[in-house]
């Protein structure tokens, strides 16, 4: 079971109360993880990543295991921490201005 945290305006777009719990088939990696979340919730689809390129949103980052996996390719395997559900997949709103 993998866990992922969504940051809170996405939670609310999904009406999630909290953690989500998520069964990957397969590795998982980055693709899977937001595969199987966007199946769960098609509401989510094109907020985390680009409708055709699959690409990561610039204003959306990913950390797992206290580092930053926002630019590792979307199909590197992720901690083993993370893939035994003992550390969640945090989404992670970013901040940018001036």
């Amino acid at each position: 079971m993998i866990r992922v945290i969504l940051p809170a305006h996405l939670r609310m777009l999904a009406q999630i109360p909290g953690e989500v719990q998520l069964e990957v088939e397969g590795q998982v990696t980055q693709r899977s993880v937001l595969d199987a979340l966007e199946a769960r919730y098609p509401m989510l689809r094109g907020t985390i990543r680009d409708h055709v390129t699959q690409q990561r949103r610039p204003f959306v980052r990913f950390f797992a295991c206290e580092q930053d996996l926002s630019h590792e390719p979307p199909d590197a395997p992720l901690p083993e921490a993370v893939a035994t559900g003992a550390e969640p997949f945090l989404l992670v709103g970013a901040i940018a201005g001036g």
